[in-house]
């Protein structure tokens, strides 16, 4: 999938995070994106389906509805299933990591990170997402 076809879903509770996560998609070229502060307004976006979003980008912890919550019910749901998801979290515990995989996340980010850590990471998982289609 081309840069301009992909629409991330910004998914954090801080808008500092979700601001600083959207200005470094556009400086990576990257136009089309939605976000939600918790995981209970991204999942509303998600079912919605108004928004083609291609691609989610989530915070692990937030209220109301964590990460990890949001990642379960994508899996969960037939129609988003296979849509990427990309944790990012302050969480360097390997229980987490482990957790999330087992959840079916695609990748994760340790807070803080720089552009060229999320770009690296969306690559590789669009990489491999297209492999697994081919």
């Amino acid at each position: 999938m081309e840069k301009m076809e992909q629409h991330f879903l910004v998914v954090d509770d801080l808008s500092t995070i979700r601001r600083m996560v959207m200005g470094i998609l556009k400086d990576l070229e990257y136009t089309r994106m939605v976000d939600a502060d918790d995981g209970s307004s991204a999942w509303k976006i998600l079912e919605a389906g108004q928004v083609p979003v291609s691609f989610v980008i989530t915070d692990w912890n937030m209220p109301t509805m964590d990460g990890l919550a949001l990642l379960r019910k994508i899996r969960e749901e037939p129609r988003l299933a296979k849509l990427p998801v990309l944790m990012i979290t302050s969480e360097a515990r390997k229980e987490s990591v482990v957790s999330a995989a087992e959840a079916g996340a695609d990748g994760y980010i340790i807070k803080p990170f720089n552009a060229a850590t999320l770009n690296d990471k969306i690559q590789k998982i669009v990489a491999r997402r297209a492999q697994m289609a081919a």
